[in-house]
């Protein structure tokens, strides 16, 4: 008996997920897969909104973390050249952009292992300027202590997104300078301090199919699953330790997308990094799979982004509309 029957009508899961019930429902004939994530994402979201969101680096490089797959590691020869923390007034100027080309929700992200004092301040002001704005606020810093997370939940954000990469058996061959413990332990830290979690992963890192499936596994059982989960494909970079990686087929990109709608049907799923390598035909099948949410604007931190005109076009041929601020409440 396959583990549809933990999907209830209300979007919650009886019991935790294993990699072997996961499987067996990754591994469904694709057509019935696809109609399963569909059926469970109309469940939970109208099937024809998609949310528009902006990320913005406000602090580019030099990061002393070694993640194979980024660009902004100070391990790597990616040419990159280290900036400083932004401008207060130049991060709100961006954001402006943002909501007029239709975001909802932006996402500002620091190259830190974790934000230091003197930073925190800076922080909290950019959090306070870009609500102000109506804009829901996401903030991707590093890791976080709890008074940190509670000083950024007083401040009024509104998501942390920290990514888990990938499954706890493989993240060693991709980040040593910290322990995949230490990643959950933010998880835990942002959730306790009463801000939504945005966690996801990464695919095409050398990875087996096991392990992108456990890496939902652990957010699904997770006390609360991620409001929202990015799935990004790897944009390989000249200079990291992962340049080389092999593309990942596309079929079993859209697989993870409908197993992460099925196993957590009420989170917003993001449709991440590596679109500009995508066709059209592939992200349509996405968004029918229970993807809901881009990245809009030609960059996404360090790397390119298919950009505004590409993606009205799209979602213009699809019949997708963009979700506005008064229903992002309820994504």
């Amino acid at each position: 008996m396959l583990k549809t029957e933990a999907v209830t009508e209300h979007g919650c899961t009886r019991d935790p997920w294993t990699l072997t019930s996961a499987r067996e429902l990754y591994d469904l004939p694709f057509n019935e897969l696809i109609f399963r994530s569909q059926t469970v994402h109309r469940m939970n979201f109208d099937p024809n909104r998609v949310e528009l969101a902006k990320l913005l680096n406000i602090k580019t490089g030099g990061c002393p973390e070694d993640c194979g797959y980024c660009s902004q590691s100070a391990h790597h020869a990616s040419g990159l050249t280290a900036t400083k923390l932004m401008k207060l007034e130049d991060v709100v100027s961006e954001a402006r952009k943002a909501k007029e080309n239709g975001a909802t929700r932006y996402c500002m992200g620091a190259a830190w292992r974790s934000p230091k004092s003197r930073d925190e301040a800076a922080i909290v002001a950019m959090v306070k300027a870009v609500k102000s704005l109506g804009l829901e606020t996401c903030m991707t810093l590093g890791m976080l202590s709890p008074e940190q997370a509670e000083t950024f939940a007083d401040a009024g954000l509104d998501y942390y997104n920290h990514n888990i990469d990938t499954s706890e058996n493989f993240y060693p061959a991709v980040v040593t300078s910290r322990r995949f413990e230490d990643r959950l332990e933010t998880l835990a830290h942002v959730r306790e301090a009463g801000i939504k979690v945005c966690s996801g992963g990464i695919l095409g890192m050398g990875e087996t199919e096991n392990d992108r499936i456990d890496m939902l596994v652990t957010l699904a059982n997770l006390p609360t699953p991620p409001e929202s989960v990015p799935i990004n494909m790897l944009i390989p970079v000249a200079g990291t330790r992962l340049a080389n990686a092999s593309p990942v087929d596309p079929i079993e990109f859209i697989r993870i997308i409908a197993l992460a709608r099925l196993m957590m049907p009420s989170s917003s799923v993001r449709l991440t990094a590596g679109r500009t390598a995508m066709s059209d035909e592939m992200q349509a099948l996405c968004f029918f799979a229970g993807a809901n949410s881009i990245f809009i604007g030609d960059t996404l931190l360090t790397a390119s982004n298919p950009g505004n005109d590409r993606d009205s076009r799209l979602l213009g041929r699809l019949g997708l509309t963009p979700v506005t601020m008064e229903m992002s409440g309820d994504l």
